[in-house]
């Protein structure tokens, strides 16, 4: 084979490990912070260390690495930043698996060395899908790997979290959040996934207090009545005004509960009596306390009943709920059942129904933190597109929550905060030596880790290596574009804007890009279990990673979900043929060639008009990306280079090329 000839047959597989391996020979994508080119950044929306390719991570690979290869063509110091998330609950879930396996639990080892099992999984299984993402062609640089528990990184974690103690932003309370009993640990609001089903509202019999009558309360969930401290009624509920002052006795367990009344009951929900549980629900919990209700917990972690409520301890929730149903049938109590649409809250992570849970946790105020970052999308310093993505960032961050950061796990983020006995709290970014207030060097620190969301929201200037200032820092933040799914627009992207804002006096980007999710031809969801979802590597074995990567842009409208299919990929290797074969048709020809272009005007006509229509692509082209239209971009490159070059350039020029 001569200096300019291709082999027959294009096979992408080694032809791209070729081109790999010189990219990494050469260092080809390894940027520097003192280059005076100007910068273009993307940071990589951080994959799970437990994760592994999925055809959405190609959708969302592929956007990024396209920007950032035309970008560095331009020119620019390109920097695509890479690293993984820790993963909190979602890699201690994989190493317990394992655990159990053995037939032991995390409590078996001991807090120190389950850590250590699990930094132990890390090295031998974390990362593998950045390994596939090479396989993919990603030109990420490969030197500014970051990872979450990095002791940087870490550092930058307990420095928000002790500044924004200070700042009185952070505090610790006695409060109701939603726990997951299988994972055993809070999850924050936008942590839990609700589905609607179809249940049932039961209607209860209240006795009131001396045998004067009784009052019906209507629940979906009978077996929460252990916990019930109070009745209430809206103040302005004419059917209700009879019962004001009075008391009502708990059926199976004999408890009186004061009847109070409050504006958050829904007069129209059933007889306008509502039961007050508020141990274990949000609204329930504010009325208690309001009315300095006391609070009765009736669940263990694993949500079992707790000892003390005599038949029913010790019982999971759903056998308490059938146990408690047949009690207050059996006592003439239960009045009727209704079918009953309403919402089911589940873990993110396992699917389990959690519970509302009252315990000690750490929050964030966020309503002071939000409002720089609503100004900062409404004045246009960061663009949402599509924009109609605005909307749903707007309304969440108009009515965001305090968020719970605070999680009952060992694999994370210790939380930097530490207790004496005598009832100091004391927050600082390393151990202290002893207690400031009595001098006690007793010191317990608190077992909680930090949410895995509290460390990705600093992903834009802890990569960087802040709080330190350094000269990546100073050159590569803030970064140009996130390209990310919808679906993390509360829990990654309004929370960097904020904490960017808030450490940084700066927006974390410029523009946010966000792209569908990938569905089969169906518009189904990709699963495994419903057997739709091909195994990306096989996929990329069978077709090339540039295949794949052509198809898939070529084949997803901005902000749209992509509708996978083998035939829309063999669009893709089709026209990677189509380049290879034109390609090794010309290069015998390219010996001899001037080194500067000629004169176009003494061209041909032929040559002029290839040229001019090269001129119009480039410009098309150009224009395409700028807008982030990357389908409309892939499909000018691949009309011009099918048809205008290939169908009649080529065609046109063969006899001439042919005939010498």
């Amino acid at each position: 084979m001569t200096k300019h000839e291709l082999a027959k047959t294009y096979e992408p597989n080694a032809v791209e490990a070729k081109w790999r391996a010189y990219w990494e020979e050469h260092d080809s994508f390894r940027t520097d912070a003192a280059s005076p080119r100007e910068p273009f950044v993307i940071l990589i929306p951080p994959p799970n260390v437990t994760g592994v390719l999925h055809m959405g991570h190609i959708l969302n690979y592929t956007i990024q690495d396209v920007v950032i290869r035309w970008r560095r063509m331009q020119g620019r110091e390109a920097l695509w930043l890479p690293g993984m998330d820790h993963a909190g609950i979602a890699t201690q879930n994989m190493v317990e698996k394992a655990l159990r396996a053995e037939g032991k639990s995390r409590f078996d080892l001991g807090r120190e060395a389950f850590v250590d099992r699990v930094w132990e999984w890390k090295e031998r299984h974390g990362g593998k899908i950045l390994e596939q993402f090479r396989r993919l062609g990603a030109s990420f640089d490969a030197h500014r790997m970051r990872f979450t528990l990095d002791p940087g990184y870490s550092r930058a974690v307990a420095e928000v979290f002790v500044a924004l103690y200070r700042k009185g932003l952070l505090y610790r309370g006695n409060y109701i959040a939603s726990w997951c009993p299988r994972c055993r640990t809070v999850l924050s609001d936008e942590e839990v996934e609700h589905e609607e089903r179809t249940g049932a509202l039961y209607h209860i019999r209240y006795p009131l207090e001396g045998g004067d009558g009784h009052l019906v309360v209507a629940t979906t969930r009978p077996e929460t009545m252990l916990g019930d401290t109070a009745v209430a009624i809206h103040p302005e509920h004419e059917a209700t005004r009879h019962l004001r002052g009075k008391r009502a006795v708990l059926p199976l367990v004999g408890r009186l509960l004061p009847i109070v009344e409050d504006e958050r009951v829904d007069p129209e929900f059933g007889t306008g009596c509502v039961k007050v549980t508020p141990a274990h629900d949000p609204v329930d919990f504010e009325i208690g306390r309001t009315h300095k209700l006391g609070e009765v917990r009736i669940f263990e972690e694993d949500a079992t009943v707790r000892p003390g409520f005599g038949r029913y301890s010790g019982m999971k929730r759903e056998a308490a709920r059938r146990a408690v149903l047949e009690d207050l049938e059996a006592e003439g109590l239960l009045v009727k059942t209704d079918d009953h649409k309403h919402a089911v809250g589940r873990c993110y992570r396992c699917s389990t129904d959690v519970e509302p849970w009252l315990s000690m946790q750490w929050f964030v105020s966020m309503k002071p933190l939000a409002a720089p970052a609503i100004d900062a999308v409404r004045s246009g310093q960061v663009r949402l597109f599509p924009d109609r993505w605005e909307k749903v960032y707007f309304h969440w961050m108009e009515n965001i929550r305090d968020w719970c950061v605070s999680r009952q796990l060992w694999w994370g983020h210790r939380i930097p905060a530490w207790y004496c006995g005598c009832g100091e709290v004391i927050v600082e970014t390393a151990a202290p030596s002893k207690c400031p207030k009595c001098g006690s060097a007793e010191l317990r620190q608190d077992e909680d880790v930090l949410d895995t969301w509290f460390s990705s929201w600093l992903w834009p200037f802890a990569t960087l290596g802040w709080p330190e200032k350094t000269p990546e820092l100073g050159r590569f933040f803030p970064s140009h574009l996130l390209a990310t799914g919808p679906d993390i627009i509360f829990f990654w992207v309004a929370r960097m804007i904020i904490s960017s804002l808030e450490f940084m006096g700066e927006v974390p980007f410029r523009e946010v890009y966000f792209h569908g999710i990938v569905r089969d031809a169906k518009g189904r969801k990709l699963s495994k279990s419903l057997g739709n979802s091909p195994d990306p590597v096989e996929v990329l074995d069978r077709f090339g990673g540039d295949a794949v990567r052509f198809a898939t842009v070529l084949t997803t409208p901005p902000g749209q979900d992509q509708l996978y299919s083998d035939d829309k990929i063999e669009t893709g290797k089709r026209f990677a043929n189509k380049v290879w074969n034109a390609t090794r048709f010309v290069l015998p020809y390219v010996d001899g060639a001037p080194d500067s272009p000629p004169d176009a005007a003494r061209l041909p006509l032929a040559e002029r008009w290839i040229l001019s229509r090269l001129t119009a692509v480039q410009a098309e082209t150009t224009a395409h990306l700028e807008a982030t239209r990357l389908n409309e971009a892939s499909y000018a490159v691949y009309d011009f280079l099918w048809h205008s070059y290939c169908d009649w350039y080529l065609e046109i020029s063969k006899p001439a090329l042919l005939d010498g």
